[in-house]
């Protein structure tokens, strides 16, 4: 049996769907825990350890999403000519990498701005390597099944994304409380070496032979769901980047429950509804689904306790659940198979658009207006998505 095998959209049968993705989201579920141990700790580390503003904390967290939507379309285009295992083998090196510069920055704690600047760096790394690794994790998912799956494809390797974050937030906070930032920063360098034994064995699928559409054709194909995502994401931005200075500033405990309880209810709502984008169209699940996304963000930011805000954090995962699967499904429809990489390259650039910009902007007006505005102005972003996913249900769907 030859190394590469050519898999056809045909070649895997909707029942055994989980089967073929399996290996795919345990190696996105490792690589993505090391972001979600440092999501609650981050915040912390920059503005209790290090001293420095929440503009400084949405410029660091910010950095690795800026630095994702500078490689999307390398990473598409990569996934789609050299195959997606080497994407995914590329991005694992580079997760390390980003690894050793976490560490680096430790030696300059004394001098905060430096230190800052290194641990800046260690993010856009890691934002370039998660580009390459979600990027050929769903390219060579979505070439193992049947088209009328994708939005099971791109569903289940995110929710696999997001299982991470939910045990990384709880993990990584008793990392850092017991051993510091040093242990994340450890744990971000062997961690994806060792995932590699996962894709290594692994048989890869054969890049189509077939003329690539230009990336002009191919942007222009996802602008509209990629619009919708953008704002879409600012739930997502205000929840990770925000939520664990929301609780620890009103003394709520544990100040990682509402990330879990979002990511919690993320994944139950991947799990039971991840079908609805392929049955009733992404763009019709998506109206609904940033309404209550909305919804949960004010929530809260007018909660008077740790309760409320909670039950917003969950009503958030709910809502933001399918909305990167119902516009992704959009977004597949309008490409050819062999632009499928660079499609969800693009498509998922506009996500990173959306965080890399916003993420110092909600910092300033964390600064200058509290918290609790940070997800009240999240909320209205967010529900200019609908008008977007009303235009597609409208808008034809199909290759260029």
């Amino acid at each position: 049996m030859p190394a590469t095998q050519s898999f056809r959209p045909s070649a895997v049968a909707t029942s055994a769907v989980v089967m073929a993705l399996l290996p795919l989201m345990a190696a996105v579920l490792v690589v993505f825990l090391m972001t979600g141990l440092a999501i609650p700790v981050l915040p912390l580390h920059v503005h209790q350890g290090l001293g420095l503003g929440t503009f400084v904390v949405g410029l660091v967290a910010g950095s690795q999403f800026a630095a994702s939507l500078v490689s999307r379309v390398w990473s598409g285009h990569f996934a789609d000519s050299r195959g997606a295992k080497r994407a995914v083998t590329a991005g694992l090196l580079a997760a390390a990498l980003s690894g050793l510069l976490y560490v680096a920055s430790l030696q300059f704690v004394a001098a905060p701005a430096i230190s800052a600047a290194v641990l800046l760096l260690g993010r856009a790394l890691l934002g370039g390597a998660e580009s390459f690794i979600i990027t050929g994790a769903l390219s060579w998912g979505l070439a193992l099944v049947a088209p009328r799956n994708s939005g099971k494809v791109i569903a289940w390797v995110g929710t696999a994304m997001y299982a991470a974050f939910a045990v990384g937030a709880p993990a990584g906070t008793a990392l850092y409380a017991a051993h510091g930032f040093l242990a994340i920063a450890l744990a971000t360098t062997i961690v994806p070496l060792a995932t590699l034994l996962l894709i290594v064995p692994l048989r890869p699928v054969a890049p189509l032979a077939r003329a690539q559409p230009p990336l002009a054709t191919v942007a222009r194909a996802v602008l509209l769901p990629g619009i919708g995502l953008s704002f879409s994401s600012l739930g997502f931005g205000a929840i990770t980047t925000f939520s664990t200075l929301l609780f620890v500033e009103r003394g709520w405990m544990p100040a990682w429950l509402p990330l879990t309880a979002f990511t919690t209810s993320f994944i139950i709502a991947r799990i039971v509804l991840g079908h609805l984008p392929d049955k009733l169209g992404g763009a019709k699940v998506t109206v609904v689904s940033v309404v209550i996304e909305a919804a949960g963000l004010t929530l809260i930011g007018i909660a008077p306790g740790p309760i409320p805000a909670t039950a917003g954090a969950v009503l958030t995962g709910l809502g933001y659940a399918l909305v990167y699967p119902g516009l992704g499904v959009e977004a597949v429809r309008r490409v050819p198979p062999q632009s499928r990489g660079l499609a969800m390259g693009t498509y998922t650039a506009f996500f990173d658009l959306g965080i890399g910009i916003t993420s110092p902007v909600l910092g300033l007006i964390a600064g200058g207006a509290g918290l609790g505005s940070v997800f009240l102005a999240g909320a209205a972003v967010v529900l200019c998505a609908a008008a977007i996913a009303a235009r597609l249900l409208r808008a034809p769907a199909g290759p260029p």
